[in-house]
Parts: structure tokens; C-alpha cells; sequence
């Protein structure tokens, strides 16, 4: 593989109008900047619809897009909505952060003015997508219409026979809810309409996208719903166990993610049918896929349902080499990510070398103490891909001031730049991850654009406050853009 590099910003971060980042003309004007900086990977966070605590971790479907990524200007320009009713919705505030309350209670209006004026029945494009997807489609829109008709309540929540998908129950919500099920399909064909015509142009421009996949499905979910036998549930469709991590120096609770754990059994016995199908769908939106948490594949860690914390937790065997080997053999060489971060087995090691897969490496993590591993930048193989710091991690200038005196003096002698002023300091590290062997560079925007732990992301076990962060608009100036672009060239990635 020849050495490259990219950057990694989430969509909802883009600086487009109506209160988060959209498929907008921002969205292009991101691909310009990233071919004028020489680079030739953008890689974004899971795109799917997301629901409390806005994570796009915890999604509605694995299949489906989020909604409010959809661009409204277009749908302007189209004349399915004006700017006057899309001006009037309050969409916040703050052009620094999403304020998603707003963004959840005007999106969906304003999207239904669109669909009762789109010509549905006339629009052939509309009829070939649905054929195409109504194998998750189907299910998707109706779990989306009766969710809506009772408040948003978790389907666990829903009287029995809906909940457990008795034939009588799906016809009468198929034939009361008819029109809201229409309208999830129409949302989801402009999705994957407009964010199809955005990857056409980055690819174009020689830009590939990563996408990202969580390991696990939201527990409330139309996977969990409509394919309980996938998971480890009991007779009433409700977790035996759910998934986390086991208490270390980050948290001495561990964490609770609360994900239903997969059934391998069955799913073996399938020939791994959903999770092939899952890639598929993804390879066709996404160049390249980077599959969180790898090393759950390898073995995953069991909480008994119920728990408050993941103290009480243990590791049983994951599926292993089989499942990629049968992804092998449908989907051939397909370019996948592992992410293979923490404290990593010797099992998971092996089973990262017989995938052929690169994995993760963290600069940060080099340089802290509390991380288990080996990360220091001499020890990295060709096959890997190498971040300063990925959407969990604080910025390297937020990084850099909070942590120990100790690790700091251990940064700075590796980099040999005790006297680089604190507000260049971020340069050094960036200079660092790209001047590795690792085939593949990529780092967060924050970092190229030096900020501190304001323009963070996520802060892992906090529930709240997080997946915020927007770039201003016009963040990135001719000087850094002819600066990153020179750097992309002087390391050989360009």
C-alpha cells in the first residue's frame, strides 16, 4: 500500500446551516480543502440515526442514515420546501455546537412539508432504491412509525404483541401508520441520494471515505426488534447479558455500554448472513470501513443484564477468524480498519495478523503512563494506521496541558522540543504520526487547526455534553491548508 494520509471529522461537525453539519456545500467544500492539503482520506464517525444521547454509537438501525444530515438547501432549490419555513424552525443558537433538542424537534417537521410535496409515487429512482433496500427497509420504517406513535418509548416498552412481532399486530400498525412508514422511505432515499452524489464527488477528487461501524446494536433498535434471535435475549426479547469494558486506570467502574451481545451460535449457523450483509450495504457507501472495538471479535466482555456497573463482568470466547473468513468469500479483499486500541491479547493479535487487517496505533498513547501496550512510534509496523488521537481522545493541545509531569517530560524528550511554543506544540506531534512507517496517516481536524479540549468530541462513560463540536466556518486558511499540504509531500503521503 503506498503511504497516505487524511483527516477525521465527523458530518454533524461540518459548519453547514441549520444548526449541524449536513451534505451541504460545506460538506464539498471540505473535499476541496482536504485535495488542496494533499490529502487523500476523509474519515467520518457512524452516519446512522441517532437517539438519546445523540451517540452515533447507539443508532436506530445499522442499515439506515440519519436524518438530520440531510441537506435542506437542496430540497430548497428543488422547491420542496422554502427558505422561510426552514429560516422560522429553531435550530439554536451556537454556530460552535449542535444543540440537538432543536435539531430533534424541528428536523422532522420540516422534513414532512418536503414529502407531502415530493411526487413519491412518480419518482422511479425512489421505486429502484426501495427495491433495492426493502429487505431492512421494510422493518426499518415501520419500527421508526410506531416508535413515533407511542413518544419515542423503547419498543421493550410496547404492548406484547408488537413487541414480540405477532403477524396480526405488524398488519394493523402497517395499515394505521401507512403514510409515516411512506415517509421514513422517502427520508431515507434523499439520505442516501444526496450523501451518494457527496462520496461520487470526494472519490472523484481522489478523496476516500472511511466510514465507521460500532461492533455492537443499540438495544433499542430495529436489529434487536425485528432479529431477536441474533442476540443473547431471553423469551421475552430482553438481554441475558450486555456488553462493556472491564474496569481500568480510565474508570474504575469500568464501562456499561448496555449493547446486546450477539448470538454466534446462530449466527454461525447462517454463514453469517447479517453481518455479510451489513458490510455490504456499508462497502457501498463507505471506500473504506474501520470496525470499532475489534478486539470483541476475539473475546468480548459479558455483564449480566441488570447491573449498574461492569464490575461484575467476564470474558467469554468471540467468533474469531471464522466470521472473516466468510466475509472473505463474498466480499473478497474488502479494505477494513480494525480498531484494535486498549490492552491487546496475544489472541487478538494473532487474529489481527490472520485477517490481514491494519489495526490502530495512538501517539497519545505512547506517551501515558496508564495505557497498557506498547505504542511508542518506533514500534509501529507498516500495516497500521496512526492517529494522534481519535474521537474518545482530548485534543493533542488539551491532551498535552492535563497530563502528568512525568509523561510530558517523556514527550518532549522523544520529540526533542522543549522549546516549540505551547501554541505550535500541536505541529510536533502531527509532524510525528505522519513521519512513521505506517502506511496510513490520519488526523482529527482539531488538531490541525490547534485547539483544546473545547473542540473535543466524546469523553468515554460521560453521558451527556458529548458529539457537540462544530468547525467554524473558514476554519482552515490558505497558510495552514499550504502547510499541511507541504507536510503531506515532505513525509511522502501526498
Amino acid at each position: 500500500m503506498k503511504r497516505q494520509c487524511g483527516m477525521l471529522l465527523p458530518i454533524a461537525s461540518l459548519p453547514s446551516k441549520y444548526g449541524i453539519g449536513t451534505f451541504s456545500k460545506e460538506a464539498y467544500d471540505f473535499v476541496d480543502m482536504l485535495q488542496k492539503a494533499g490529502q487523500s482520506l476523509w474519515q467520518i464517525l457512524p452516519i446512522g440515526p441517532t437517539g438519546y444521547g445523540d451517540s452515533p454509537y447507539q443508532s436506530f438501525s445499522t442499515f439506515a442514515g440519519n436524518p438530520y444530515f440531510i441537506d435542506l438547501e437542496q430540497l430548497i432549490e428543488k422547491g420542496f420546501l422554502t427558505e422561510e419555513e426552514c429560516d422560522s424552525c429553531d435550530w439554536g443558537n451556537s454556530s460552535d455546537e449542535v444543540e440537538y433538542d432543536k435539531i430533534y424537534n424541528s428536523r422532522f417537521k420540516i422534513l414532512k412539508k418536503a414529502f407531502k410535496r415530493y411526487p413519491v409515487s412518480d419518482d422511479s429512482d425512489l421505486k429502484e432504491f426501495y427495491d433495492k433496500n426493502s429487505y431492512w427497509l421494510d422493518d426499518y420504517a415501520l419500527f421508526m412509525a410506531i416508535k413515533d406513535s407511542k413518544g419515542g418509548k423503547c419498543w421493550s416498552e410496547w404492548e406484547e404483541s408488537i413487541r414480540l412481532r405477532q403477524p396480526d399486530a405488524i398488519a394493523k400498525y402497517e395499515s394505521r401508520l401507512s403514510e409515516d412508514i411512506e415517509f421514513y422511505i422517502f427520508v431515507q432515499y434523499i439520505f442516501n441520494k444526496q450523501w451518494m452524489a457527496l462520496k461520487k464527488y470526494a472519490n472523484e477528487k481522489n478523496i476516500k471515505i472511511i466510514g465507521d461501524i460500532p461492533i455492537y446494536v443499540s438495544f433499542d433498535s430495529v436489529d434487536v426488534w425485528a432479529n431477536p434471535e441474533l442476540f443473547q435475549l431471553d423469551e421475552n426479547h430482553m438481554p441475558t447479558a450486555v456488553a462493556g469494558c472491564p474496569p481500568d486506570a480510565f474508570s474504575a467502574d469500568g464501562q456499561l455500554w448496555g449493547n446486546p451481545l450477539y448470538d454466534w451460535e446462530y449466527h454461525k449457523s447462517t454463514g453469517y448472513r447479517w453481518w455479510i450483509d451489513r458490510l455490504k450495504a456499508l462497502f457501498e457507501i463507505f471506500d473504506i470501513v474501520r470496525i470499532d472495538h475489534f478486539r470483541g471479535f476475539d473475546a468480548y466482555y459479558s455483564i449480566p443484564y441488570g447491573e449498574t456497573t461492569a464490575i461484575n463482568g467476564h470474558w467469554e470466547q468471540g467468533v474469531g477468524i471464522d466470521l472473516f473468513l466468510n466475509i472473505k468469500k463474498e466480499l473478497g479483499d474488502a479494505e477494513i480498519i480494525a480498531e484494535d486500541l486498549g490492552y491487546v491479547t496475544d489472541t487478538v493479535k494473532q487474529l489481527l495478523l490472520d485477517t490481514g487487517y491494519p489495526g490502530m496505533k495512538l501517539l497519545q498513547f505512547a506517551f501515558d503512563s496508564r495505557e497498557a501496550g506498547c505504542y511508542m512510534p518506533y514500534d509501529y509496523p507498516r500495516n497500521c494506521v496512526v492517529y494522534t488521537g481519535t474521537h474518545d481522545n482530548d485534543t493533542v493541545v488539551g491532551w498535552y496541558k492535563n497530563f502528568s509531569d512525568d509523561d510530558r517530560k517523556l514527550a518532549k524528550t522523544y520529540l526533542n522540543n522543549y522549546y516549540t511554543p505551547e501554541d505550535q506544540i500541536h505541529w510536533d506531534y502531527i509532524c510525528c504520526a505522519l513521519a512513521t512507517v505506517a502506511d496510513t496517516c490520519i488526523i482529527p481536524v482539531q488538531d490541525y487547526l490547534g485547539l483544546g479540549s473545547e473542540a473535543r468530541i466524546n469523553i468515554p462513560s460521560v453521558s451527556s455534553g458529548n458529539w457537540k463540536w462544530r468547525m467554524k466556518n473558514d476554519a482552515f486558511t490558505p497558510e495552514i491548508i499550504e502547510k499541511i499540504h507541504n507536510l503531506a509531500e515532505i513525509y511522502g503521503r501526498c
